[in-house]
């Protein structure tokens, strides 16, 4: 796994997150919404996609896409 605080990309989390759930991607497409299509894109780490869908698939297991703050070193 992942050690705490360590950003995972999104596609990744899906996927594993969905797998614990035991769902298929038309499974998982199906409960939240979206085509299928769009849950192989985000799966396969699309740069461009809607935020609002990935929201919603992210909300099935209690994420949402969100701000950080970026760190920056100063000289």
């Amino acid at each position: 796994m992942y050690p705490k605080g360590y950003p995972m990309q999104i596609n990744k989390l899906i996927k594993e997150k969905r797998k614990l759930a035991n769902l298929t991607q038309p499974e998982l497409a199906l409960k939240a919404g979206v085509g299928l299509r769009f849950i192989r894109e985000l799966e396969q780490g699309k740069e461009s996609l809607r935020l609002d869908k990935v929201n919603q698939v992210l909300q099935l297991f209690g994420y949402q896409v969100g701000a950080i703050p970026i760190e920056r070193t100063t000289k």
